[in-house]
Parts: C-alpha cells; sequence; structure tokens
C-alpha cells in the first residue's frame, strides 16, 4: 500500500511539472504619479486641512498660510498709487493763461502788420509784437515740455506700484495652498499652527485612480510590445491571492538597464532588461508598491 502512495506522489509531480506554465511574462510594482506640494510664502499655517487617506478634488483649498503682512502692503501700495494719481498735472488748465496771451499777442502782430502795411503804424511796432509773440511761444512750448516729463515720471512710478502691487497680490494668492490635482492624500509632513518657510514639503498627492505597473521585459519581449497594447495584469496581494485587470502599455523605455534584483523576467538569466509602464484602472484595492505581474500575450 505504502509504494501504491508513493508511486501516485510521483505521478502527480510530473503531472504537475508538465502542466508548469507560467501565468506572467514580466513582474513589476505599482506606482502612481506623485506630487509633493511645498510652501511658497512663509508665516504661520492658519488652517491645513490635509489627513493621510483623505480624497481630494483638483484645485481645492486646503490651507492658509498668514496673510496680514502681505494684505497690508497692498493697502499701503493703493495709498501710494493715489498720491501719484492725485500729482498728474491737469496739462491745459495750467497751460491756459499763456495760450491766451499767446493768442492775443498774434491777433496783435496780425494787426499791427496791416497797419504797417497800411502806413499806419511804425515798423518797430510790428517788430515789437514779433518779438512777444516768440517770447510767449517758447514760453508755452516750455511748460508744456516740463509738464510732459512730470507727467512721464509719474506714469513710470504709477506703472512700478502697479508691478510691485501685481507681486503682492501673486504673493496673496500663493498663501492659499491648494491641491493641484485630483488624487490621495499620501504623506502629511506639517500640521496647523507650524510655522513655514518658503520650500517647506506640506504634503504629499498621488492620483491612485490610474495606477500603473512598472514592469520589466527582455528585449526578446520587447519586439513584440507596442504603445496601446492591451494586456492582461495581475495585482498580487500575497498567499496566492491574484486578481485580473485590464491594462495598457502607455510607455516603453528606450534604453535597457541591469535586472532589478527583486524582479523576474520571462527569461531569469537576462542581464539587460527594458522597464514597461502599464496603466489600469484602479478600483481602490491596488496600492503603490505591491507586487504585479502582467501577461503579454496569450500562449
Amino acid at each position: 500500500m505504502k509504494k501504491i502512495y508513493v508511486l501516485a506522489g510521483v505521478a502527480l509531480m510530473m503531472t504537475a511539472c508538465g502542466n508548469n506554465e507560467k501565468e506572467y511574462d514580466a513582474t513589476g510594482t505599482f506606482e502612481a504619479t506623485e506630487t509633493t506640494v511645498f510652501a511658497e510664502q512663509s508665516g504661520a499655517l492658519l488652517s491645513f486641512d490635509v489627513n493621510e487617506g483623505d480624497k481630494m478634488e483638483a484645485a481645492r483649498e486646503v490651507g492658509l498660510i498668514d496673510t496680514t503682512q502681505t494684505w497690508l502692503k497692498i493697502q499701503q501700495m493703493d495709498a501710494t498709487k493715489a498720491v501719484y494719481q492725485s500729482q498728474k498735472p491737469d496739462m491745459e488748465r495750467q497751460i491756459a493763461a499763456t495760450r491766451q496771451q499767446l493768442a492775443k499777442a498774434q491777433q496783435d502782430e496780425q494787426r499791427y502788420r496791416e497797419l504797417v502795411a497800411d502806413g499806419a503804424a511804425p515798423s518797430k511796432m510790428l517788430d515789437d509784437a514779433t518779438s512777444q509773440v516768440k517770447v510767449l511761444q517758447k514760453q508755452l512750448d516750455a511748460q508744456i515740455s516740463s509738464l510732459n516729463t512730470q507727467l512721464s515720471t509719474l506714469n513710470s512710478q504709477l506703472s512700478t506700484a502697479e508691478v510691485q502691487k501685481a507681486q503682492l497680490q501673486d504673493m496673496l494668492r500663493k498663501c492659499h495652498i491648494m491641491t493641484p490635482t485630483k488624487g490621495t492624500i499620501l504623506e502629511k509632513y506639517v500640521e496647523r499652527g507650524e510655522f513655514v518657510s518658503v520650500g517647506k514639503p506640506l504634503f504629499k498627492i498621488a492620483d491612485t485612480e490610474s495606477m500603473k505597473l512598472r514592469a520589466y521585459v527582455t528585449s526578446a519581449q520587447l519586439q513584440n510590445l507596442k504603445i496601446g497594447q492591451k494586456v492582461k495584469v495581475f495585482a498580487n496581494y500575497g498567499d496566492g491571492q491574484r486578481k485580473e485587470y485590464a491594462g495598457t502599455i502607455s510607455w516603453i523605455s528606450s534604453r535597457s538597464e541591469f535586472t532589478p534584483k527583486t524582479i523576474l523576467t520571462d527569461d531569469e538569466r537576462a542581464d539587460l532588461v527594458y522597464a514597461v509602464k502599464v496603466t489600469i484602472k484602479n478600483d481602490g484595492f491596488v496600492k503603490i508598491g505591491m507586487y504585479g505581474e502582467v501577461k503579454l500575450s496569450e500562449k
């Protein structure tokens, strides 16, 4: 009876070896596009509504850095602009008197010209009238030039103030902490009430709805792959638990690299492999760093 059990066991092992076909062609780990958000202004963190695991929509405000000083500077800049605006000269009003004097002098010049032509007035009176016109014309030109220079200087100062205000408004905008993309909060680095400086990391977010399996294939497998190709992906939960997903090849590396120690390929003897990324629609069960397998083609 013992011999029968032994023979039966051997037969079972041979059958298993005969059907030992791999259920995958390449392996790798799942990853997602991760974005770390940094503080763009310095100040106390007045609010910060972020917790690890939270799902966020894009462009959602999740925190606020103290805006008091920036707001006060904007008010000061508005006051400065108002002063510059009030100093702008009323050119027409300021040269009106000189224009009137010039117009009268020109009329007198014309009248004396006619009198001299008729012999009713000496030519000296015409010469004096012409000289007066020239004097008033130079005076008017000088006034206009001076007022234009003053106006140009004030306009330049106003433009500079506008630029400075725009910079302050940009600083004010950057005090509002926004989510850059839709996704899940992976890590939180600060707490409300802390003082943050420019460049300090605040949180990390990733789009976990669209996951990518980064797998490695041999050069022999590479020649049968192309972007957009449909493949099968398996998320490996351990203890023989696997779940199948529909995948699409979204990226193929143009350079070979040495096989990572933790990665198995179809040809385990291959030293050089090519990285590929396979995109899947995550149902919430696939996690970053989880082990996965890909079936490139049916055999």
